[in-house]
């Protein structure tokens, strides 16, 4: 069930690519992916189907959302450069984590963190605010978070402190 919930997700974020963004269509499809998001590991807690696949299919689903998100909003944003450089630094530090997980931890590693869900959070409430709140400030807001959390999902991998049956990690 929670794997099914989690292609919901893919389906969702593929479907966008047809939508004009932020348009009705976008947001309705945007909602479902993220409230597939914020379910899909709880049913699967509850169920007792926490797995691996599911695990891995998690975040697969969160980078095809948070990739198709990106490239319909950045081009319609008026986003400053040193935001995509920020973005850009972000994602170099994912992809070391990647790497690290494989050489130090022998496998792919996704540290599903407190603050990996607060930056996923702050993520997905950020098209909302673009009619309200300067775009400058919710980036920065977001930016921080998400770096934060890239630099501590690195540490946690590289001292194993997670948990290897579920992804989650230790404190």
């Amino acid at each position: 069930m929670a794997n099914i919930i989690t292609g919901t997700r893919i389906i969702c974020s593929i479907a966008l690519l047809f939508c004009p963004a932020l348009s009705v269509a976008f947001y309705l499809l945007y909602i479902i992916a993220g409230i597939s998001d914020m379910i899909d590991g709880t049913i699967a807690r509850k169920t007792c189907t926490v797995s691996e696949f599911g695990s891995t299919l998690d975040t697969v689903a969160d980078f095809i959302f948070v990739v198709i998100c990106m490239i319909k909003l950045l081009p319609i944003l008026d986003i400053a450069i040193w935001v995509f450089i920020w973005i850009g630094i972000i994602a170099i530090i994912k992809v070391i984590n990647i790497v690290s997980g494989i050489i130090v931890q022998g496998n792919f590693v996704s540290v599903h963190s407190v603050m990996n869900k607060i930056t996923g959070c702050l993520l997905f409430l950020l098209p909302f605010t673009v009619g309200f709140v300067e775009l400058r400030y919710s980036v920065v807001v977001v930016c921080v978070a998400a770096t934060l959390a890239a630099i501590q999902e690195g540490h946690y991998i590289k001292t194993g402190r997670y948990e290897k049956s579920n992804r989650i990690y230790k404190e």
